[in-house]
């Protein structure tokens, strides 16, 4: 599984950097937008992760404790729902389709419209988590 999910990452990352002289005037494709917001919010999952463990050490059983074990546990969420959106678009998606843009079936364009909706809720739950973990440790 871990080697599926660094597989994947792999070529989702190669996207910016295979699509950067392929943009369009109109700003691209909407496979374009839905790969250009993952790669606005993958590098934060390294801001997740740290702040994760920042919140780990003060969790305990008083009101502010639980307030820090929450915040933690919507950070972790966040991390869990971006690995199962890359996965779930790559089980619908091969590289022909992400990278060089390839024509989609009536179906995976449905898929497309389905994944735009879920890559800007994706987007969402990963700021407001990071950003609601800062303001608890006060970083903001």
């Amino acid at each position: 599984m871990k080697k599926y999910l660094c597989a994947l990452i792999c070529v989702l990352g190669l996207t910016l950097s295979c699509k950067d002289d392929k943009k369009a005037v109109d700003g691209g494709s909407q496979m374009e937008q839905v790969m250009a917001i993952h790669d606005e919010v993958m590098p934060k999952m390294s801001t997740l992760g740290k702040l994760v463990g920042e919140l780990k050490t003060k969790v305990d059983t008083t009101e502010m404790g639980l307030k820090y074990e929450a915040s933690m546990r919507d950070l972790q969420a966040a991390h869990t729902a971006m690995m199962d959106w890359m996965k779930g678009f790559g089980d619908r998606f091969n590289s022909d389709e992400i990278l060089n843009g390839k024509e989609l079936t009536e179906q995976k364009q449905k898929w497309l419209d389905e994944e735009e909706v879920k890559v800007k809720a994706l987007k969402e739950q990963i700021n407001s988590s990071i950003q609601n973990a800062q303001e608890l440790l006060g970083k903001e």
